[in-house]
């Protein structure tokens, strides 16, 4: 037990900066691919076969997700990090777990509770919340569905707080590994449990759609696990009890409803857009939610993976009184950022057909339609995540609120008003998210401009300019190439029509990286440097 202990501290290690924010990329990577393989194979099993049945899984998880979130989710990693770190750094050790296994204790408790409650009331919530739109069978197995589902928000809860005390401290091994191991969860399910439970020959469970829904739970699961290996080696001092006099706890419950509802409010969208997108055509509550994940596959790559790992030096430089180095750290992480997220936002738009082709086989122009529009969020979605971990690290959680409430609200209206007023039906949910991606962010770095003078200085503008002018060439070399490899109708399975993308992309991203060197990006230079390195360094004698 020592040595298996020793083994798991010495895996999950504190990371520096740059291979912690390797390491998350990889694993958001693998995830998203693993997301990829799980999409495609539902959508090979219901999407044309049975629309109205994956309309009713995708349905199945707003509300449980709703409440993860609004609970949980990015409230707790943002008001509890900082709080725990600053304990954990003047050597309060007693306090700071305290201070966790309190957050612990009450979020499992919160989260229990309203799992028991969504079963209870899965029905209404269904009818009347997200699937108004839905047929009689279908709202019958989404509300079956998510009352299965329901066990999530308790799940998640407990391992986001084990996940949160890794990342406070830098150790993010396992908490790396644990959307990989919910994927695989999903996929288990798919791949087994839809052709039914049997034990010693006898049947537990007859299996089809609601098969998934078992091995969604199963992945919740295994991340919970997985989560609390990364435990060993911290000294985590866990107590079953509620520690109220913490001046820690009293100050992240201080901080956690504004973020919470914040992050509630910014949900409600997705739960507005799942109530719209059912009353429209059988199949458009899954093609947008698709589009809309292929979208976030690349945000989750580079704004949530390099935001996360940034997020704890950012709270370190502040608790060390000095503000210029946060100022410093923030420009830095931006620009990679923005560097990062233009050729992917060129790549995606250009190549959204070989994108809805991996995980729709054939491909499906619906999707690709929406996910066309969708793309133009990248660069603002993945600049949203560090520009609200800017406001979080100095402890302000109501400026963003604030902010997301009346973007949120404008959201909706635009939705409504484009989707139905306008008759534009599911592209008009797509334009309101790009608007509203676009304001939110304008209004965080104006208001956080005026907090840290010079933080857009004329450095840094220069090489955003310079940065989209390397995107705008490359934009073209994208295009000439979509044109020269356009995808057929051979290349309908992954393996057809991966090499051409792969092709496509690796020219883009030449053409981005020789431009971006051209106009002196520092930017490239590490890439520049490791290419050297592989292709060109002498081998030792």
């Amino acid at each position: 037990m020592i040595n298996f202990r020793t083994t798991i501290s010495k895996a999950n290690k504190r990371l520096p900066l740059k291979l912690a924010a390797a390491l998350l990329a990889g694993s958001s990577l693998l995830a998203s691919l693993l997301g990829l393989f799980r999409d495609r194979l539902l959508n090979g099993l219901y999407y044309d076969t049975y629309p109205t049945g994956i309309d009713a899984y995708t349905v199945a998880f707003t509300i449980p997700d709703f409440m993860f979130f609004i609970l949980v989710s990015g409230a707790l990693s943002v008001t509890f990090i900082p709080v725990f770190n600053q304990r954990l750094a003047t050597g309060n050790k007693k306090s700071a777990w305290e201070l966790a296994t309190s957050l612990l204790n009450l979020l499992a408790l919160a989260t229990l509770v309203t799992s028991v409650l969504i079963i209870i009331f899965a029905e209404p919530l269904v009818q009347y919340v997200v699937g108004p739109g839905l047929d009689e069978s279908s709202r019958s197995l989404a509300v079956s569905m998510m009352r299965v589902i329901a066990i999530n928000p308790f799940l998640f809860a407990v391992a986001t707080v084990f996940a949160s005390m890794q990342q406070a401290v830098g150790r993010f091994a396992f908490f790396a590994l644990a959307p990989v191991l919910y994927n695989i969860g999903i996929i288990i399910g798919a791949l087994f449990f839809t052709n039914g439970i049997y034990i010693f020959g006898y049947q537990l469970f007859e299996g089809g759609i609601m098969g998934v829904a078992l091995g969604v739970v199963l992945g919740s699961i295994l991340q919970l696990l997985v989560s609390s290996l990364g435990l060993f080696g911290m000294g985590f001092d866990y107590r079953f009890k509620i520690f109220w006099k913490n001046k820690g706890f009293h100050q992240v419950l201080r901080l956690l409803p504004p973020r919470a509802l914040d992050q509630g409010i910014d949900y409600v969208n997705s739960i507005v857009e799942v109530n719209l997108a059912s009353r429209m055509t059988a199949g458009t509550v899954r093609a947008y939610q698709q589009a809309m994940s292929l979208s976030f596959v690349q945000i989750n790559l580079i704004g949530v993976a390099i935001s996360t790992a940034a997020f704890p030096k950012m709270t370190e430089r502040l608790g060390q009184g000095r503000p210029d180095l946060f100022k410093k750290e923030l420009q830095a992480v931006l620009r990679v950022i923005v560097w990062l997220a233009l050729p992917v936002t060129v790549v995606a738009y250009f190549g959204r057909g070989y994108l809805v082709n991996f995980i729709e086989n054939g491909g499906d122009q619906y999707m690709a339609s929406i996910l066309a529009i969708l793309s133009l969020t990248i660069l603002f979605r993945s600049i949203y995540f560090i520009a609200a971990r800017s406001f979080y690290a100095q402890q302000d959680t109501k400026t963003p609120f604030y902010i997301s409430l009346f973007t949120i609200s404008l959201n909706i209206i635009l939705a409504v008003w484009f989707s139905f007023g306008l008759g534009m039906e599911v592209y008009g949910l797509a334009w309101a998210a790009v608007i509203v991606s676009i304001v939110e962010v304008a209004i965080l770095f104006i208001i956080m401009a005026r907090r840290i003078k010079g933080l857009f200085d004329a450095p840094f503008v220069n090489a955003v300019v310079r940065m989209a002018s390397a995107s705008g060439f490359m934009a073209i070399v994208t295009y000439l190439m979509v044109i020269w490899f356009p995808l057929s109708a051979a290349d309908q399975s992954f393996f057809a029509s991966f090499p051409k993308f792969a092709l496509i992309v690796g020219v883009s991203l030449i053409s981005y990286i020789i431009i971006c060197r051209l106009f002196r990006l520092p930017e490239v230079d590490p890439i520049l440097r490791r290419a050297r390195d592989i292709f060109f360094k002498q081998p030792s004698k």
